[in-house]
């Protein structure tokens, strides 16, 4: 039986595109040490939450140190952001351009903010590649949802979800994926535990972009 045809290919940004988590670990502890004095969450802690917006990473504390919280995350990574210090991956590049240049749609659907995540777009100049670009606030529900995943592939016209392949690092990714009967791609490049996300039962692993046009090709089988 022929399979389904891939017809637009989405990413995740922090972790998947760029190598941001290093970062983000270190925007929350700065948080928390501005606003509550110390940081008292682990790492492992704090990487769990990424993919989901900030507002579920610090719901656990009351509206006011949430917001605080909120705030005082935001204000530094993005002066972090503006020196330069997020790299994107390597060979992401390559692969971007590649995929591209076959005429395949692509897209970013982050849990970040616009703003904040337009300052890295901008400034590693990869704009270009993406026809598509969901940010946090475009969709009421977030991953691990599949609604940002649903509203990247109504921008461009595709109703049949089926045809849209995610690439992430994250289970809330795959989590999004499945959510909406996407196929997902996990990095293996990720920092979270992959052993973890290996149990959740990824349709591939990649281990570089460039084995996407492999995967949409045997999808055409």
């Amino acid at each position: 039986m022929q399979k389904k045809k891939i017809d637009l290919i989405l990413y995740d940004l922090d972790g998947t595109i760029q190598d941001s988590v290093p970062l983000i670990v270190e925007s929350f502890h700065k948080a928390y040490e501005i606003v509550l004095g110390e940081c008292t969450r682990s790492d492992e802690d704090l990487m769990s939450y990424i993919g989901r917006p900030l507002t579920v990473s610090f719901e656990r504390h009351d509206k006011e140190t949430a917001e605080k919280l909120t705030e005082a995350y935001l204000t530094y990574n993005k002066k972090r952001m503006l020196e330069g210090v997020i790299p994107l991956f390597l060979g992401v590049r390559e692969g971007l351009e590649n995929i591209k240049s076959l005429g395949y749609r692509q897209g970013i659907v982050t849990a970040k903010r616009r703003d904040s995540a337009m300052i890295t777009i901008d400034m590693l100049d990869i704009a270009k590649y993406f026809d598509v670009m969901v940010f946090s606030e475009d969709t009421k529900r977030s991953k691990p949802h599949g609604d940002p995943l649903i509203e990247a592939a109504r921008r461009l016209g595709v109703t049949d979800m089926s045809s849209v392949l995610y690439v992430g690092d994250a289970g809330s990714d795959l989590l999004s994926a499945r959510d909406c009967g996407a196929s997902f791609a996990l990095v293996d490049w990720t920092l979270m535990p992959k052993d973890e996300i290996g149990k959740l039962g990824p349709d591939f692993v990649i281990s570089s972009l460039d084995e996407i046009p492999c995967i949409i090709r045997g999808r055409e089988l």
